[in-house]
């Protein structure tokens, strides 16, 4: 189950041309990559996944786990780096 923020969901189409379709396409696809975000954690806990939409797009999303849901804080293209970990990771 996914909790979406309008602003966020809005803002990742805008900035990215990513929909939340293909956000929830990267949750169920394999592979899917994820991390923990140490860094911005401070007020929630705070991951990282890489994953791969219906399409073959490669994301990069931030996300936090809210009691059962999944809320998408960003959402966007892996860059060369981080299509390379990725890749690296057999994924």
């Amino acid at each position: 189950m996914f909790e979406w923020d309008r602003g966020n969901a809005d803002k990742n189409f805008i900035k990215h041309k990513v929909t939340t379709k293909e956000i929830e396409e990267v949750f169920v696809n394999k592979p899917l990559k994820t991390l923990e975000d140490v860094r911005h954690s401070q007020k929630e806990n705070r991951f990282i996944a890489f994953g791969i939409t219906n399409k073959k797009r490669k994301l990069y999303l931030v996300f936090t786990i809210r009691k059962v849901s999944i809320r998408v804080i960003s959402a966007r293209d892996q860059g060369k780096k981080e299509r390379g970990f990725y890749e690296k990771e057999g994924y």
